[in-house]
Formats: C-alpha cells, sequence, structure tokens
C-alpha cells in the first residue's frame, strides 16, 4: 500500500495540515519522513498531521512522527495529530502505556504486535 500526503499552509495563522491516506508503513517512511522535514523547516507554530485517511502505521512510521515531535518541540512548535482512526489510536494509546525500555526483540516483531492490534480494532 502507498502513502499520500496533501500540505496545505496557512501562513497568517501559521499552520501547516499534512493530509496522510494509505499505509505509513517501512517502505513509505522515509519519502514521508522528507516531506515532513520541508514542512517543520519551515518555522510554523503548529503542524497538524491530519490521519483521516490512514490506514496503518508501522514502528518507522512512528518513528518519523515522534522524530518531528521532538523537533517541533525543541523549535518551541507544536505538532498535533488529528482524525485518528480507531485501530491508529490503538497503537498510540499502547505506545503510551509501554514502559521507557524496550519489550520487543527488533521492529518486525513491534510492528506484527502492531499490526495486530489495529486488525483486532478494526474488526479484521
Amino acid at each position: 500500500m502507498e502513502l499520500n500526503t496533501t500540505v496545505t499552509i496557512d501562513e497568517d495563522k501559521s499552520i501547516a495540515r499534512v493530509a496522510l491516506a494509505g499505509a505509513l508503513n517501512t517502505d513509505t517512511a522515509p519519502g514521508f519522513d522528507q516531506e515532513l522535514q520541508r514542512v517543520i523547516t519551515r518555522g510554523l507554530n503548529l503542524t497538524v498531521l491530519d490521519m483521516k485517511d490512514l490506514d496503518y502505521i508501522s514502528s518507522a512510521g512512528l518513528r518519523v512522527i515522534f522524530k518531528a515531535a521532538k523537533q517541533t518541540k525543541a523549535a518551541g512548535h507544536r505538532l498535533a495529530a488529528a482524525n485518528r482512526k480507531p485501530h491508529i489510536d490503538k497503537v498510540f494509546e499502547i505506545l503510551k502505556a509501554l514502559p521507557d525500555m524496550a519489550v520487543f526483540a527488533n521492529d518486525q516483531e513491534l510492528d506484527d504486535y502492531l499490526e495486530s492490534m489495529q486488525n483486532k480494532v478494526r474488526g479484521d
């Protein structure tokens, strides 16, 4: 599955909206990271990731988002996620609940777990 992104900039309000459609995974994360970096370097006060049409997220996608969150915070700006589907929201809930130690042997094990949780919430 591919990932399509649409970026909308409101200079007056200093807001960027990045709409994601498809899958944010190992294959699509590098391109999304480049796109998101171009947005972040604009120095806008708020960058919103609109996840209304995001169907799947893997650990690679999460790394891109957490990297961006760290960058925006360091620059005194904000990154927000909006319109998360229940199965995507579940992934973020799981990660909030995990302790600061690694509980997965590798990225594939984490991705398999995240995929099974997303499938469960979707009823697949």
